[in-house]
Parts: structure tokens; sequence; C-alpha cells
């Protein structure tokens, strides 16, 4: 009998060893196999970036290029006799949409940009009743209470004379959608463009027609010369397999002269303007990272100032789900 529970023994404890060094094994083929996958996926997305690199230049060589994203971000909120709030009964609505494109046509001696940045945003907020001047109930919605709109669009077009700078002409609007030039400006001007890489254009033309209008609109408008400046950087980036992208343009007028006689809502009493000048500046921007299969999220903002539209300086920004497309 005492060799048979010696006999038992022995095989339990040999299979337990046996157990214990094929578990040891198989983690060392796990861990292996991770190092293996982790090492082809850096290589795969080595590639990917190569590809999107060759793609680029495919486009160039062959005409137009052309590209489009949109941020589109919504937002619900409800109170009921919530106390603590400043409207305890209160309920808001908020819809912003931000759209940029651009369509360019390089070649070895010319070049073609054009590019379309719109802006819009809504905020609608509903505490209570609310009546009109005549005392009737008031029924507007989300689409009725605008908080950003921007509409802006560029064409350049250039002869080269180095590979690096081309004598150019830009034409150049600047304005709202739903309050079209109220107000304004548009741009019409000649000079040089710098690129120092596909991705960065820097338009400097002395000699540019500026015409702008206030709120008042078509009425209260006037033009001068100046010097129109503008620089506009995009690119898409793929990290870990992912678009990353960002555009921004920054453009400014520096007038040689010439004012505009505006009211600000009124100020310093009714009749009452101020002489302001021409000079402006705009910066919007744009920035997007992709999730998955073109879905991400993205962030639009911008900065404005022109003393014929505002006293201040002006700026915006929306957030969102974003849908990138390029082709």
């Amino acid at each position: 009998m005492k060799q048979v529970f010696t006999f038992l023994f022995a095989m339990i404890l040999t299979v337990g060893t046996l157990q214990a060094q094929t578990l040891e094994e198989l983690k060392a083929q796990k861990a292996e196999l991770a190092a293996k996958k982790a090492e082809a996926q850096g290589i795969a997305d080595g590639f990917a970036g190569e590809i999107a690199g060759l793609q680029k230049q495919i486009q160039i060589l062959t005409g137009w290029q052309t590209g489009l994203s949109g941020t589109i971000g919504f937002d619900l909120g409800s109170s009921n006799n919530w106390v603590a709030a400043p409207n305890k009964d209160a309920s808001s609505t908020g819809l912003g949409i931000n759209i940029s494109a651009f369509a360019n046509n390089i070649k070895e001696k010319t070049l073609w940009r054009n590019g379309l940045s719109i802006s819009k945003a809504w905020q609608d907020v509903d505490a209570g009743p609310e009546f009109d001047e005549a005392g009737n109930l008031k029924d507007d919605g989300v689409f009725d209470n605008g908080t950003v709109d921007l509409l802006s669009l560029s064409s350049l077009y250039g002869y080269r004379i180095h590979p690096k700078f081309a004598i150019t002409a830009l034409g150049e609007l600047n304005t709202s959608v739903e309050n079209f030039l109220r107000p304004g400006s548009a741009d019409f001007g000649i000079g040089g463009t710098w690129t120092p890489s596909n991705n960065l254009v820097v338009v400097i033309h002395p000699l540019n027609y500026h015409h702008a209008w206030s709120a008042e609109g078509v009425g209260g408008s006037t033009g001068a010369l100046g010097a129109k400046i503008r620089a506009e950087y995009g690119n898409t980036y793929n990290i870990g397999g992912k678009n990353f992208t960002l555009s921004s343009a920054l453009t400014t007028f520096l007038p040689y002269g010439g004012s505009l006689a505006v009211d600000y809502d009124g100020v310093d009493g009714p009749g009452a303007s101020i002489d302001a000048s021409l000079f402006e500046y705009s910066w919007i921007n744009t920035v997007s990272f992709e999730l998955i299969k073109g879905i991400g999220v993205g962030v639009g903002f911008g900065f404005r100032g022109s003393e014929v539209e505002s006293a201040t300086s002006q700026s915006y920004y929306n957030v969102g789900l974003n849908y990138g497309l390029s082709y």
C-alpha cells in the first residue's frame, strides 16, 4: 500500500511540474506574439504615412486637389423646478456648424488656390412665455437665435518666377451668410506669394483695393488702397493610423488712408457717428482628429478686429463631431 501512495504522489508531482512548465511556456509565447504584433503595427503605420505622402505628390502632379471637412455640435438642456438655477424652469438648444473646403490646382509654373469657410451657430433658451412689443406670444426656435455667422471666400492665382515665389492676384470676401455684406469686406490686389512648402502660403500684396461695408449695408460703405497680407497653413498628419487635420488662415489689411463713419448701436447718442479706420484682421482655425472612418472630434475658433464692424475685438468657437473628406 505504501508503494501505491508513493507512486500516486510521484504522479501528481510530475503532472503539476509539467503544467507549470506548460503555463510558463504559454506566457512566453504570448509575450513573443504581442511583441511581434506591436512591431508589425509600427511598420504598418510607417507604410501608411509613406502612402499618404506619395498620394499627395500624385495629386499635385495630376491637377486639382480638393478637400472638405465639417464640424457639427449639438446640445440640449432642460430644468424642471431646479431652484438653484437662475431659471428654475428652462430649456436650451444649441447647434453649431463649421465647414472648410479647398480646391487647388498646382502646376510647375502656375498656381490656383481657392478656399471656403463657413461657420454658423444658434442658441435658443426658453425660460417661459415671452411676448413681443405688441403683446403677442413669441414662438421662435433655435434657428431664430443665431450666435455665430461667418462666410469667407478666397481665390489666389499666380505665375511662378521661382519654385517658391510667384506673382499673384487675390480676391477675398469676408462677411456672413444671413447678414450678407451687413457688415463685410472685399479685397482685390496684386503682389507676390511665397510658398516655402505645399502646406504654407504667404501672400503679400502692396497694391490692394479694400472695400468695407458697415452694419448699415451697402449704403454705408467705402473703399481705400492699402497692403494685403495673408498667411495660410493646412495639413493632415497620420497619428497611430488616424488623421489629424489642422488648418489656419491669418489675413489683414493695412490701409494707406480712408475711414468710414459708423454708429455703434447709437453710441454717443442717436444719429452720432464715429470715423472708423479700415484696418482689419481675421484669424480663422479648424482642428479635427479622426476617431473612426473619417468621423472624429473637431474644433473651430476665430478672432477678428474691424473698427467698421465693432469697437471691440470679436471671437467665436464651436466644438463637436467632425467628418473629414479629401479626394
